[in-house]
């Protein structure tokens, strides 16, 4: 090879770069710029519908202009899509906000967020999809699956969940309650009749791609069987991960029986000799999760598991209705919250 070819092939890949990061650029600044005229035509719209004198005024005026603008601009501003537009700019009201999603979301992320009633829910779905750039199809996938509900977020008060979020929008900073679920959806793991612990273990390292997708991203494994020596005794842990965006280890235990508060204080063990043993410098102290056929929510609040860094969540391997699961992830969350609000005096007293 020549010095000629070597150079020229050089100089074909550095211009190949060139050209796909500007390409990359284009249809980035163009899909933001899409999206945030569909934002300011929806305001508009609106503004003029509500000055409307008459009730009629807002169904008339969306097929006139519909049928103004199909011929000249084509399909995307039928009345239907008008009418996402204003949906759009009434659910996302901040222009500051609309121009920083717009830089990661497209105009098909924001209309499969839109059908989403709960503004916290929107806005969590919209937040986690910007710092963790998912796709249309991911989206589809975490809203259909109940994602919000089932993330330990959703259970606290608005305003935790409200400051949390804002958090998350600064400076894209991860809190625990973001990352962990409950339930988990262990579906696909295929498991037989009268399944042990160990089976569930083999699963999960033989369907660990579907297993990470489900815990979330950031997960990374780490180990099975995980061996701590504590004095003249070894102890196992089930499955060891780390969490990149949390920066610290999470052990993880399984249990085919319902939660036991003696699960606690096997769980404080493995995380102290965790942090004494395994902790990396500038690394948070691992935090735990442990996943069991089910829980009392009782049990679970007294035993305070949050201060000692430990999460309980329940694990699915047969999916029920999403009906039943919607009324099911609702009713736990509004009891957890009307939990968090009848402990609130009681903590401003102590």
């Amino acid at each position: 090879m020549t010095d000629i070819t070597i150079q020229t092939d050089s100089l074909l890949a550095e211009i190949r770069a060139l050209i796909e990061d500007t390409r990359r650029h284009v249809a980035q600044t163009a899909n933001s710029a899409l999206t945030l005229l569909h934002w300011r035509l929806g305001e508009r719209i609106s503004r003029e519908v509500l000055q409307g004198q008459r009730a009629s005024y807002g169904e008339e005026i969306l097929p006139t202009l519909s049928a103004k603008l199909v011929p000249e601009y084509g399909k995307g501003f039928s009345a239907r899509n008008l009418a996402r537009m204003i949906r759009f700019a009434e659910a996302f009201p901040d222009p500051q906000i609309v121009a920083s999603l717009a830089q990661e979301l497209g105009w098909s992320h924001f209309v499969e967020i839109l059908p989403l009633k709960q503004p916290l829910e929107r806005e969590f779905y919209a937040e986690m999809c910007r710092v963790e750039r998912w796709s249309v199809r991911t989206l589809r996938e975490r809203i259909g699956s109940q994602l919000y509900l089932r993330t330990a977020i959703a259970k606290k008060p608005e305003a935790v969940v409200q400051a949390q979020l804002g958090q998350l929008r600064s400076d894209g900073r991860m809190t625990p309650d973001m990352v962990f679920r409950d339930p988990y959806m262990l579906d696909f793991l295929g498991l037989p009749e009268g399944y042990s612990e160990r089976d569930v273990e083999a699963a999960i390292l033989r369907e660990m791609e579907s297993v990470l997708l489900e815990l979330g991203s950031g997960f990374c494994f780490v180990a099975r069987q995980k061996r701590m020596t504590v004095g003249k005794d070894d102890f196992y842990l089930d499955l060891l991960f780390y969490h990149r965006h949390l920066r610290r280890l999470v052990a993880v235990e399984l249990k085919l029986e319902s939660f036991q508060p003696s699960h606690k204080g096997q769980m404080e063990l493995y995380l102290r000799w965790l942090d004494k043993h395994e902790r990396a410098v500038g690394e948070e102290p691992p935090i735990g999760l442990i996943l069991c056929a089910s829980a009392d929510a009782e049990q679970v609040e007294l035993l305070q598991l949050d201060e000692a860094s430990i999460r309980v969540a329940e694990y699915l391997v047969e999916l029920p209705p999403i009906a039943v699961l919607r009324e099911r992830l609702h009713r736990a969350s509004e009891h957890a919250r009307e939990r968090a609000v009848l402990a609130a005096p009681e903590e401003g007293q102590a």
